[in-house]
């Protein structure tokens, strides 16, 4: 029996590790309910001062000069472990030029740091969602 060198087998280790990642949420039964409203929480950090933003998914919502726009909010249901993300879309916007886009992608609640708005002045991040957006909101996995 030949033995694969060490080398060759790590390179395979992330496509393995990846369909196990994959696989796992539809293994364990988890889903994702649709919601209409992401509630996010921004640090305004000159002041000091945290507010807490609510969103409805397609609307735009000011934070200083940022345009927060939520394209997506999903959570798990109950009787799975917590989680909640949203897409969001963010863009600064300065007097006399075009708003620039800072984020394009997925926030998680549960791990604010994988996908991060790095901001000078803000941070922002995803705390829940909420207000389903039909009663037999999308279980998709």
């Amino acid at each position: 029996m030949t033995r694969l060198p060490l080398a060759h087998a790590l390179k395979r280790f992330p496509a393995v590790l990846a369909l196990f990642v994959l696989a796992a949420p539809a293994a364990r039964g988890e889903s994702w309910i649709e919601e209409g409203t992401a509630v996010l929480q921004g640090l305004d950090k000159v002041t000091a001062r945290i507010s807490t933003i609510e969103d409805n998914v397609g609307q735009v919502a000011d934070f200083g000069t940022l345009e927060i726009t939520v394209r997506a909010c999903r959570k798990h249901p109950p009787e799975d472990p917590p989680e909640a993300a949203a897409f969001l879309e963010i863009h600064e916007k300065k007097a006399g030029e075009a708003p620039k886009l800072l984020f394009s992608g997925w926030m998680f609640a549960s791990s604010p740091a994988l996908s991060a708005l790095e901001h000078p002045v803000y941070d922002l991040w995803v705390v829940d969602c909420k207000n389903p957006k039909s009663a037999d909101a999308g279980k998709s996995g």
